[in-house]
């Protein structure tokens, strides 16, 4: 568990309940989220929710700051002292009860929590919550859906606002997923709640509800942007100016450096971002800094990241060693440019924590002679990766061999 923040005493137990609610308000509390409410002496929450149990309350009412304090303060502060804190629907899926369990121990806490929107989104649509996948775009970028658009696949979507339907809609389209069928589903749970569906390329839905959930049941056209589950992706489906490590050297790299799920990568001359990109889509947890001193390249590393639905990778634009300093230590390093510059090799190991793993690539004669040096000195393994393609040769076809890549991979004690 993270660790919590600096106490005075040890506060009562249970001096915390957290309590959900739907959109039916007290019609959907139990008996127990109702006392709990009477007898706290400060409420917290939403103007929305605070209006629904109102005649409940007999305590100060405390409505959440702008901006949200995602530390907590204001509730921490009466640690002991009987707390009410209400959320939307499941306080432990992607709402408030996460932030407060950062702070306070779990035996602090009573928790009553009411069904999800997703659940309700579920019931309603009679689908099974284990097929599916579920996403929050609340408060963030839109791109985060794009690795999950496979044909076939159902998706359950948290927006942010009443543009937000329209706008996947045409991100949608603009993929090649134009005959999705989207179905928004507006105020669960409540008096105003109702479902309209639509088609992305032909969304027209108008005035929607800010709370809503979005349904994707996604349909695809033949050009339509898959983004693969397997590692080794396309080389088209990156940006690039040549400057790239090729699928097939891509998929061999991504196994050597054996992501984890949490972890944090250094790609050490970045040049299209594609490993990187490639580590952070084998789980949501994953994270990975991009470093490249070319700045035309470092764009391209954004626009790549976006595309490719991790718009979260971070891109340091510098020159290796000078640019690692001050970055949060890494679990894995890749360096595929630049890695014969004077000190990057030793100070990516330097800096590598214990049980990390550092991946080097080369194609240069001075590349390979430092990852022969390395290998001598400390171990790993080295290995030769020679690749040919089948290419014209007049009438007929031919291998034409691809530079040899030189790979040494290793675990720092």
């Amino acid at each position: 568990m993270p660790a919590k923040g600096p106490r005075a005493a040890k506060p009562a137990s249970r001096w915390l309940t957290i309590v959900g609610i739907g959109g039916d308000g007290l019609a959907g509390l139990g008996d127990e989220a109702k006392r709990r409410i009477a007898e706290a002496k400060v409420v917290f929450g939403g103007k929305r929710h605070l209006a629904l149990v109102s005649s409940l309350v007999k305590g100060e009412t405390r409505p959440w700051p702008t901006p949200f304090d995602t530390e907590m303060r204001d509730v921490l502060e009466l640690a002991g002292t009987s707390v009410c804190v209400l959320a939307s629907g499941d306080p432990f899926f992607h709402g408030v009860g996460v932030t407060l369990a950062r702070k306070a121990e779990p035996d602090e806490m009573l928790v009553l929590p009411a069904p999800s929107s997703l659940s309700l989104a579920a019931s309603r649509l009679g689908w099974a919550l284990q097929d599916v996948e579920a996403i929050s775009l609340h408060g963030h970028a839109i791109d985060l859906i794009r690795p999950l658009l496979h044909p076939g696949a159902r998706i359950l979507a948290l927006t942010s606002d009443g543009d937000a339907p329209a706008a996947i809609a045409g991100l949608l389209d603009e993929l090649g997923f134009g005959p999705s069928r989207l179905t928004v589903l507006e105020a669960l749970g409540g008096p105003d709640e109702k479902r309209r569906t639509a088609r992305a390329d032909a969304f027209d839905l108008k005035k929607i509800n800010p709370l809503n959930v979005l349904a994707l049941e996604i349909e695809s056209t033949p050009d339509a942007r898959i983004l693969p589950l397997t590692v080794g992706l396309a080389d088209h489906l990156f940006e690039h100016d040549g400057q790239i490590t090729k699928r097939e050297i891509r998929a061999i790299t991504l196994s050597a450096l054996a992501p984890r799920r949490g972890e944090l990568l250094w790609d050490i001359g970045a040049g299209s971002g594609s490993i990187g990109i490639e580590w952070m889509l084998a789980h949501p947890s994953m994270r990975a800094i991009a470093i490249e001193v070319d700045l035309e390249r470092a764009a391209r590393i954004r626009r790549n990241a976006a595309h490719c639905g991790v718009p979260g990778l971070a891109v340091i634009e510098g020159s290796a060693p000078k640019a690692l300093a001050k970055l949060e230590t890494p679990d894995a390093i890749f360096i595929g440019g630049g890695g014969s510059d004077a000190g990057v090799l030793e100070k990516a190991i330097k800096v590598l924590r214990p049980g990390g793993r550092l991946v080097a690539n080369a194609v240069t004669l001075e590349m390979e002679a430092l990852l022969l040096d390395q290998h001598n000195r400390r171990g790993g393994d080295l290995t030769r990766i020679a690749l040919s393609r089948a290419a014209p040769v007049g009438s007929m076809q031919a291998w034409r061999p691809a530079m040899p890549v030189i790979q040494w991979s290793w675990v720092k004690p």
